[in-house]
């Protein structure tokens, strides 16, 4: 079983809940991030590209509880930048276990193996490594030899110790999926992690390389692929079978951008993690001043080709909560890939997009020029 069952409870009793008190927008996923520094600089990444005054700041530990707390979501996923390099981390994770906050720790893995030890295994507690591909592919996707040796042995190291590991893997256009089914048998069967975490890589307008992000059509003939070849074999995907079955292209879902909220440096970051266009001082202010129609496939080209797990796995989830059997009936028989695809989203009403960047950038490092509280904590 790829996620816990106290995990798929209290997840499934959560927005059971917010179904019944009627609440259209609710978080499943808060998306913490405490830092931008990184100790890579992968190509297909659009988070590490601020002035080093920005990359310096870190959130403080009460900052990262406050936020766990007023944003309510039952998971706390803490990317980056690098979580690891954050001197309180540790503290962090500690503080949201307690809360009984199920923590996906996101890392490359390079700093994991030699600071185990300052962690305690736990069901509320997973290492999110990583990992795009097979040697070749990952140490190309991150343009740095020599890390997929040491994110293996990392994830080997901490299954020893008892605690849960998955592997996030972005794949981009130059993917096989071939290779990509040998690599999900070896993380299943060799590195017996609890699941595998797939999706599309989302072309960040500030990422360094742009020509090789998948387009949706590219996308849904990738997983069909890799799916025919995933007969017979037991891969653990740590994603619902309904989102697995919108990437071979047979569901047609509108994105839920606010089911993973984004709380970083600068507060809540408009309108979700894969976008920066603005920030809101509370969630209350994100969740009710947001203009949330102006976003997603269809309604905004920078949207027109994203199928991440981020925005469209709220929408398989609450799409499982409501038709359990459809569900049950994929994760039974496995994802068709034979049946014609369901019509995608037209783009033609799609607003163009706005490249603010370099405006917000500015703003903030002016806002940080002024008599605000400022929360360095490493």
């Amino acid at each position: 079983m790829p996620v816990p069952l106290i995990q798929q409870v209290r997840v499934g009793a959560y927005v059971l809940r917010q179904k019944l008190r009627g609440n259209a927008r609710y978080p499943l996923v808060l998306m913490l991030e405490p830092l931008f520094r990184c100790n890579l600089a992968c190509a297909g990444c659009g988070k590490i590209d601020y002035p080093d005054p920005i990359l310096n700041r870190r959130m403080s530990v009460q900052d990262c509880l406050d936020a766990a707390e007023e944003c309510g979501a039952p998971i706390v996923s803490i990317p980056g930048g690098e979580p690891l390099l954050h001197k309180e981390i540790v503290e962090i994770v500690n503080g949201l276990v307690a809360r009984k906050k199920f923590v996906y720790l996101c890392t490359n893995a390079l700093l994991m193996e030699k600071r185990l030890d300052r962690f305690t295994p736990s069901p509320y507690l997973t290492f999110s490594v990583h990992l795009d591909g097979d040697r070749e592919h990952h140490d190309r996707a991150v343009s740095q030899e020599g890390v997929f040796d040491r994110a293996v042995s990392a994830i080997r190291a901490a299954r020893q110790r008892g605690f849960r590991v998955t592997i996030n893997c972005t794949l981009f256009d130059y993917a096989d999926p071939k290779n990509v089914a040998e690599f999900l048998s070896f993380a299943c069967d060799e590195l017996d992690v609890e699941g595998v975490t797939v999706a599309p890589g989302y072309a960040y307008e500030r990422a360094p390389v742009q020509e090789h992000f998948m387009t949706r059509t590219r996308t849904k003939d990738f997983f069909r692929a890799l799916f025919r070849l995933g007969s017979g074999r037991k891969w653990r995907f740590n994603q619902s079978s309904l989102y697995l079955d919108f990437l071979a292209g047979n569901q047609q879902y509108r994105c839920t951008p606010w089911g993973n909220p984004t709380r970083n440096i600068f507060g809540w970051q408009r309108p979700c993690y894969l976008l920066s266009e603005g920030y809101a001082p509370t969630f209350k202010a994100l969740m009710e001043e947001t203009d949330w129609d102006s976003y997603g496939t269809g309604n905004y080209e920078k949207c027109a080709n994203c199928m991440v797990h981020c925005g469209y796995e709220p929408t398989a989830v609450i799409d499982t909560v409501a038709h359990p059997l459809k569900a049950l009936k994929i994760a039974l028989r496995g994802v068709d890939t034979e049946k014609p695809m369901v019509a995608d989203i037209p783009l033609e009403n799609q607003r163009p997009a706005e490249f603010v960047f370099e405006a917000l950038t500015a703003q903030l490092k002016e806002a940080e020029a002024g008599p605000q509280k400022r929360s360095d904590a490493a």
